[in-house]
């Protein structure tokens, strides 16, 4: 696709790798290919963390770290959990009597994936991983890391507030919190926004303009640029957020300032 030329600087919080190239649907999400797409589209720093496991985490965000050095990426450890992400009676009642297992993300591996700037921070996707136990979470926290989460109907918005927003630590909520044409989601979302300043959420794959134009102009300081490359392409991801009818300044801190903010690597 041709290079766009926009004239702003843009970083990329959400970008999935796979490193194992069996794994990638029809040869998608090669690094070249992930590298050079940003390239063209003007993004010069991207946050990369892997794609789903059954198991542990451990190789795949380690491959991960390796394919971010000397490119243009930010790694993040993804880590699993042993609870359910739910709030209702059946779920409070089987994670108290769950235990962490030996495939479950442990507080210790939370410290050394943070040890001397390893990963700059850490991805949660707890209706897929499971979510970190409070042990874990106290952990993150400590670590003093941003930390992004995947929303949607299994995890709401109210179930985020009550099981992550408590800690104090960045949280980015992905896809603002839905995915596709989730608007209410996204709206409940953006309704969050007002009571945790703690709280981001980022763009990729919203693809309804009126609630993206309501968080820019609501909170222009809490909405990250996300391209959810390679499902999507980058191009497209920028291109919905430069049509916008919000002030270039805003436009400005989502592209760039906001992430800077939240994710030290990537301030100029």
């Amino acid at each position: 696709m041709l290079e766009l030329e926009h004239g702003f600087r843009v970083v990329d919080v959400h970008v999935q790798l796979e490193p194992d190239e069996r794994r990638r649907p029809r040869g998608i999400g090669d690094p070249e290919q992930v590298e050079r797409e940003m390239h063209q589209a003007g993004i010069v720093e991207s946050l990369v963390f892997p794609g789903p496991r059954e198991q542990s985490y451990l190789k795949a965000n380690n491959a991960v770290a390796r394919i971010a050095v000397d490119r243009p990426f930010v790694a993040f450890a993804r880590l699993t959990g042993v609870h359910e992400p739910g709030t209702g009676a059946g779920s409070r009642l089987r994670n108290v009597v769950r235990s962490r297992g030996d495939e479950h993300t442990s507080p210790e591996a939370v410290e050394q994936y943070a040890y001397k700037d390893r990963f700059d921070g850490f991805f949660l996707d707890p209706t897929v991983d499971g979510l970190p136990d409070g042990e874990v979470l106290e952990t993150l926290e400590s670590v003093d890391r941003p930390v992004m989460t995947y929303g949607g109907r299994d995890f709401p918005p109210a179930v985020i507030e009550e099981t992550l927003l408590e800690y104090d630590f960045p949280l980015i909520v992905a896809h603002c919190g839905g995915y596709g044409l989730e608007e209410a989601l996204v709206h409940e979302t953006i309704d969050m926004l007002d009571s945790y300043e703690s709280c981001y959420v980022d763009t990729s794959f919203v693809r309804l303009r009126d609630p993206l134009e309501r968080a820019v102009i609501e909170h222009p300081d809490r909405v990250l640029f996300g391209s959810g490359a390679p499902g999507a392409h980058p191009n497209v991801a920028v291109m919905e957020i430069l049509t916008l009818n919000v002030p270039e300044d805003a436009m400005r801190k989502v592209f760039w300032k906001n992430a800077a903010r939240v994710i030290e690597p990537l301030a100029p």
